[in-house]
């Protein structure tokens, strides 16, 4: 086998690999618009690619996590799916506000009307999720998707510690660290207003050292001006006086 085969072989084998590759990453997942702080509210985007070259998908059904259920979930418009958000039971109502809530949303459901998502296409479907939970670093949803010829895929499967990714992995949010709290923020803001007022009277007091400064300035100007005056005053009368000696 010459060089050029070998090279052959070599390329087209990478290719497949890179193939194979994207088609076992094409999955549905998820990700948020900037941050998804725990404590806080986010908007997320639940990204679904088409896998298929012959269907195109016509529905979504995300479940929100049952054991660590948010009060709202408010889906984006989006033309051409109409979104339902069904809503569940709780078995511990959720304070918020300082308000009871005993039931949650558990699931939104995407489905086509007059749109799609074809071959070789995606779709994101963006979400208002709150408030996400303090006591957790990720928020699993699983997901089902359905094509328009009748196939179901079930990205259900939760990844193992240390294990291999699943071949239809749920999607996975991560949350980052809370924010400051209330208190946290008042003090914040306080110790802000402190840091301002003490910049603002050094600033007062370096204003005032200024002007003393050039009140001094001024006054020994005009000292200078007055002296200069009594000088040229001076010099002229005895110039005067030196003419008239010089004539007699």
């Amino acid at each position: 086998m010459n060089v050029s085969r070998i090279a052959l072989v070599t390329g087209v084998a990478a290719s497949s690999v890179l193939l194979l590759s994207g088609t076992a990453f094409a999955h549905v997942s998820v990700q948020p618009q900037g941050e998804a702080a725990k404590g806080g509210y986010a908007t997320v985007n639940f990204k679904v690619p088409n896998e298929r070259d012959n269907a195109s998908t016509v529905k979504l059904e995300v479940s929100l996590p049952a054991d660590h259920p948010m009060a709202s979930a408010m889906p984006q418009p989006i033309p051409g799916w109409k979104a339902v958000v069904t809503k569940s039971k709780l078995a511990k109502p959720l304070e918020v506000h300082g308000k009871q809530i005993t039931e949650a949303p558990s699931k939104i459901t995407w489905t086509a009307d007059g749109g799609k998502i074809g071959p070789g296409e995606f779709q994101q479907f963006p979400v208002s999720l709150g408030r996400l939970p303090e006591d957790a670093d990720q928020l699993v949803f699983k997901a089902i998707q359905t094509y328009s010829n009748k196939e179901v895929v079930r990205w259900i499967e939760e990844a193992k510690e240390g294990a291999a990714e699943p071949e239809s992995p749920a999607p996975v949010l991560k949350l980052s660290a809370a924010a400051e709290d209330e208190h946290g923020a008042a003090a914040t803001g306080a110790s802000a207003k402190d840091a301002k007022d003490a910049k603002n009277a050094g600033h007062d007091e370096d204003m005032k050292s200024e002007a003393a400064s050039d009140s001094d300035s001024d006054t020994t100007a005009r000292i200078l001006g007055i002296v200069g005056i009594l000088v040229g005053v001076a010099g002229v009368a005895f110039g005067v006086l030196a003419g008239r000696r010089r004539s007699a």
